[in-house]
């Protein structure tokens, strides 16, 4: 398994399809759309690429080299403002033609040192080609579908319920709540007037829906352990106090909606054909690692184990 292409598991990727990923707020950015009656913007004027930008030493500077130093150095012009960031790329690439002139003319590109870095980053830039065009233009709608298709039937069912609570600083505070509640004493009017969760003094302690593990380990065992309707006979502790749970309902967790996940079913059909092209590109190579120590370590490192 390459190490180039970050190893990850389903939940890193976003498809743990039940709790993770899915009941969570989606891992990649999604398309804002323009609000109804806001006016479009103009359309640019397309740009041909091989326009000349600027001329240094006799050499032509183009609009697509100038896209690419706009691209390669997005991060250094993060902050600028939008409309300086295209003479601050043209500034760069001018001064980067000048130095490498410098350096060329000193003989550096012919240092072995120069001349290794210069062939790994070559290797390491053809390897991103082939992730591009190989693996990632080539996805296709239905293998994304299928993907989500097969998480969706490979994740259990999950139940998620619905509780309420009321959140004291001692144990007996808590008992005696429950005592009252065995006496007939409304739950949500106990709350309002006891607990010590600012969010549930005034809607009578509602915590809403939740999954398995999202509150801490304690008040989810009792919680989910609890019938509709009743709450608990016993304090539960936990870092934050005393409570008294109560349950108000149960309901199995829907599923995520297709369009809510594609980007990240898609991720995990291209992480799936990488690794797959890897294996087989890896099992047709010649590959010798005559340190025998150092092959173990990156036969472990790459098996995972």
């Amino acid at each position: 398994m390459s190490l180039l292409f970050r190893r990850a598991s389903l939940a890193s990727l976003g498809l743990a399809f039940g709790l993770s990923a899915f009941s969570l707020s989606p891992l990649m950015a999604q398309e804002t759309k323009p609000a109804q009656g806001d006016a479009a913007a103009p359309t640019a004027a397309p740009v041909d690429p091989n326009a000349v930008v600027a001329t240094i030493n006799g050499e032509k500077l183009t609009e697509a080299d100038l896209a690419l130093a706009e691209g390669e150095l997005s991060q250094q012009f993060a902050q600028m403002p939008p409309e300086q960031r295209r003479a601050a790329a043209l500034s760069a690439a001018i001064e980067i033609r000048v130095m490498a002139k410098k350096a060329v003319d000193s003989g550096l590109d012919k240092d072995p040192d120069f001349q290794r870095r210069m062939a790994f980053l070559q290797a390491r830039a053809l390897h991103g080609e082939v992730v591009e065009k190989e693996v990632v233009d080539k996805v296709t709608d239905a293998e994304v579908r299928a993907r989500y298709d097969q998480e969706i039937a490979n994740t259990p069912p999950v139940n998620e319920v619905h509780a309420r609570h009321i959140l004291v600083k001692t144990k007996e505070e808590a008992e005696a709540i429950i005592k009252q509640l065995d006496g007939g004493a409304d739950f949500q009017k106990l709350a309002n007037e006891h607990t010590n969760d600012p969010s549930g003094k005034t809607n009578g302690g509602d915590l809403g829906w939740f999954g398995p593990g999202q509150m801490v380990p304690e008040f989810d065992k009792a919680a989910f352990a609890l019938d509709v309707g009743k709450y608990t006979k016993e304090p539960v502790q936990t870092q934050f106090g005393w409570h008294v749970i109560k349950l108000e309902d149960k309901r199995a967790k829907q599923p995520p909606a297709f369009d809510d996940v594609k980007d990240q079913a898609k991720q995990a059909v291209i992480r799936d054909k990488y690794f797959a092209m890897v294996k087989d590109l890896r099992a047709a190579a010649k590959v010798e690692i005559p340190d025998e120590k150092l092959k173990k370590d990156v036969d472990t490192l790459e098996s995972g184990k």
